[in-house]
Formats: C-alpha cells, structure tokens, sequence
C-alpha cells in the first residue's frame, strides 16, 4: 500500500477509495495545507475543492432517456432519474461542503449529524442528528477528514439504522488507517477523497494533512 500523499482518479487499495487526480486538485490541496492561509481562503479553496469531488462522487448516478428538440431537430439525451439526493454533512466541518452540492444538485435533501471529536481520546461524541428520508436516495455522507475512521464509520451506522441504503462517503484528505477502519466496518460503502495522505501520528492527526479543518475553516 502506497502512503504517500496521492492524486489519482483511479480506484486505490482495494478498489473502495477513489482519488482525484487532477492538476486543480493538487494545486487547491497545497494551498490548503499551507498554515499560512488564512480563514476566508481557507474557505473558498474547500469549495473549490468540493465542488471537483462532488462532480467526481456523483459519477454513478443513474439516468434516464428523455426526448427533446434542439433548435434544429429532435434529440434523444439522457437526464438524472428523479430520485432525489441526500447530503449529510457531520458538523461542523462538513458544513464547508454543502454549498458545492447544493450549486450542482439544487433540489438535493440535507440533513445533519454532529459529532464533535474528543481530543484525549480521539472519538467521537454524538450531539445531534437531523435527518430527511433516506430510503429511496442516494446519501453523500461529507466530512473533510477521515482520520482514525471513527467519526465515520458511526454516522455511516447511523445513516443505515435510519433507512439509507446507497451509502457514499465524501472527504477531503483521508489516512489510511482511518479508510482501513471504515471500509472494514463498512465495506459496502465507496469513498471519495481529494488526497490520500501518509499517516495519523501519536495524537491521532493526520500527516501531512492540514491541521484541524474546522478550527482553519473558522478561524476558531
């Protein structure tokens, strides 16, 4: 298993991890990481970001034939099935990665999950949850990182305790002790990062990363 940071479009480990490659990635992901960045760029740069995994994630979805007249003749295109989408960012990081969906998909659902990350520990807490219905739709769960995979793996759960059964899980810069621990819990549900970084050091924070995304996203 190669950790070294990646870019790559390509399926990595066992085929459940989908990495952007592209020159725009890369060139966002640097400035992310850079501690230089202050907060109002840090926050446009994970739109930005977003927006080429949201494009990337949505790949999949299902379409249907639909008959229509260009200008000059009749077509027969494709559109998206109606089945509506769910976005489910966890707070309060994932809310920087609502926006892009939002843009893209403008009738997609939103709920939300709060799980807020113990420091000493490592885990996650869980303080609130709100969510629409999930039977039918396809669920972009979103967090910018996949660290140990806890944080994850318990919203995934709790996606699937609650009806979801197309399950995606969408992040920004993930380790991959956190993708192991996630796709062994969950191994039926595919992820899309920007990066795929090195490790998690003795605290539990990804290397090389960008530090803690929301504390950088809000100035906090």
């Amino acid at each position: 298993m190669n950790t070294s940071p990646t870019s790559g479009t390509t399926s990595l480990l066992d085929g459940g991890l989908h990495v952007l490659n592209h020159p725009l990635a890369s060139h966002i992901m640097t400035h992310l990481r850079d501690k230089t960045t202050k907060p109002a760029t840090f926050r446009t740069l994970a739109t930005q970001l977003t927006l080429l995994l949201a494009v990337e994630a949505t790949r999949n979805l299902e379409t249907e034939p639909k008959s229509i007249e260009t200008p000059l003749e009749k077509f027969s295109g494709k559109i998206l099935k109606q089945d509506p989408l769910v976005i489910v960012p966890i707070l309060r990081a994932g809310l920087s990665m609502v926006q892009p969906f939002v843009d893209t998909f403008p009738d997609v659902s939103i709920g939300y999950i709060g799980l807020e990350r113990d420091h000493e520990t490592a885990k996650a807490r869980s303080y609130y949850c709100k969510l629409p219905d999930l039977n039918q739709s396809p669920v972009f769960a979103l967090d910018p990182m996949l660290a140990t995979g806890g944080s994850a793996s318990q919203a995934l759960t709790l996606l699937k305790s609650k009806g979801a059964k197309k399950l995606i899980f969408v992040c920004i810069v993930a380790a991959p002790e956190g993708y192991a621990a996630l796709h062994k819990d969950h191994p039926d549900v595919p992820v899309y990062a920007a990066c795929l970084d090195r490790e998690l050091n003795a605290k539990s924070y990804i290397l090389p990363g960008l530090g803690d995304f929301g504390d950088r996203l809000y100035g906090t």
